[in-house]
């Protein structure tokens, strides 16, 4: 059987992070820790462990970059796998996260049915080295 990840999803919109965890949770039966900023993110990220950061790119105070930076510099998260969800999907933006480190980057507005499949579609790509 399959290991499944434990997810650190941060994401400021309340809605999506609703839709999100009946998708992951509920959907695909995954393990979801949420967090509505960077900065409560940074603060659950040790107590949690989690095997894979689900991070929204346009967040106020930290974005999503930012907050993955401050992951980076944790010894224990410096190779955390890294998806991005964003609305903004041009091909450029979507390089530019890329080259941050990302796995995949997802576009908003997502399938709640499928999210849970796109994720572990994505996840199964990683380099195998944690």
């Amino acid at each position: 059987m399959e290991n499944l990840p434990k997810i650190l999803h941060v994401e400021d919109d309340a809605d999506i992070r609703e839709i999100a965890l009946i998708a992951l949770e509920t959907v695909g039966g995954l393990t979801v820790e949420q967090c509505a900023s960077g900065k409560d993110a940074l603060l659950r990220v040790s107590a949690f462990q989690p095997d894979l950061f689900l991070l929204d790119v346009m967040m106020p105070c930290m974005t999503g970059e930012e907050t993955l930076l401050a992951f980076r510099a944790m010894p224990q998260f410096s190779s955390t796998p890294v998806i991005f969800m964003t609305a903004k999907a041009q091909h450029s933006e979507v390089e530019k996260l890329k080259q941050h480190g990302a796995l995949d980057v997802i576009t908003k507005p997502f399938d709640p049915m499928e999210l849970a499949n796109q994720i572990l579609a994505i996840w199964r790509t990683r380099p195998q080295n944690r």
